[in-house]
């Protein structure tokens, strides 16, 4: 839809990635997670009104941001977050340079955006927003990514898949295969939130910045990816995983996050994302342990077991 008078509802999923953060910038095969959580962009036409009102609620439909933009210039008339609307404005432009008659005016339109989960679980507030954005303009949601946010578009992927996929940049080119990732062992993972929203643009800076063998890290993580598809145990899994760990944690010049927050863990856990922040994956060394109980006995109280959280 590019500017009719037809009211629309788009919903997006958020995400999280399994296998290749960071690397699959560089051309990593990637094993990324669409999830339950999303965000619903909906529209409504505003008759002779040269405007977009724009109203974004969280996940308890409470108003977060608002703004109006006068069309067909988007001009800010006003906001209650001057950088926030500076970042939909451009979001909105490079909707427009692919598709020059997205919101041409006079008509107006009310957009109000809602996510399902707390902005600071890091599941992909702007990718989805993005996703439904592009969506609505009828226009490559990639391209849109890119010339904004920027980032590797493994999220971008994830928006309307319904279920997992292998995600690689070939060339700078987006590949997605949609893959069977369903482990016998699923039940015995969870994801926790570390209880702090990390920026993926700080943590892609750091590892652009370290000195490592690009070649060969990209290569040693597909590997992994593809291996990851065939476990068959929980102990396979969590080797894999852990060989995972160690190669980013030299990438980045990080520890790993059991090391420091989660040394007594009895099994692995990995980062997914930037490092530092966000969600993690809990694998535990045997089905014996209350994942809940270890966590929150640790200060993490939202530990979301696999099939909730994945599509």
């Amino acid at each position: 839809m590019n500017g009719t008078d037809t009211p629309v509802r788009i919903r997006a999923n958020g995400k999280l990635l399994l296998m290749g953060e960071y690397v699959v910038l560089d051309g990593a095969l990637s094993l990324a997670l669409p999830v339950r959580y999303g965000q619903v962009l909906e529209v409504t036409p505003l008759p002779a009104k040269d405007r977009l009102d724009w109203h974004s609620l969280n996940e308890t439909g409470d108003l977060w941001f608002q703004a109006s933009f006068r069309l067909p210039g988007l001009d800010i008339l006003q906001t209650s977050d001057r950088a926030v609307a500076g970042r939909l404005q451009q979001m909105l432009e490079a909707c427009r340079r692919q598709q020059p008659g997205f919101l041409p005016g006079p008509e107006g339109y009310v957009v109000q955006t809602r996510t399902d989960f707390p902005r600071n679980w890091g599941l992909g507030t702007s990718s989805t927003l993005i996703a439904a954005l592009a969506q609505w303009a009828q226009v490559d949601p990639y391209a849109v990514l890119f010339e904004t946010l920027g980032g590797s578009g493994y999220d971008i992927a994830c928006a309307f898949a319904d279920g997992p996929v292998l995600y690689r940049l070939s060339d700078q080119k987006p590949e997605v295969e949609r893959v069977r990732f369903d482990p016998p062992f699923a039940d015995s993972l969870y994801f926790v939130f570390l209880e702090q929203k990390q920026d993926s643009r700080e943590g892609i800076r750091r590892y652009r910045e370290q000195a490592v063998q690009r070649a060969g890290l990209v290569s040693s993580i597909s590997a992994l990816t593809r291996q990851c598809l065939q476990a068959a145990t929980l102990t396979v899994f969590g080797e894999i995983l852990l060989e995972h760990e160690r190669l980013i944690s030299g990438a980045l010049g990080l520890s790993r996050v059991q090391d420091r927050l989660f040394p007594d863990f009895p099994g692995v856990i990995k980062s997914l994302g930037a490092w530092g922040g966000d969600f993690v994956l809990a694998v535990p060394g045997s089905p014996s342990i209350d994942m809940q109980v270890y966590f929150r006995d640790k200060g993490f109280t939202t530990c979301i077991p696999y099939r909730e959280m994945v599509l």
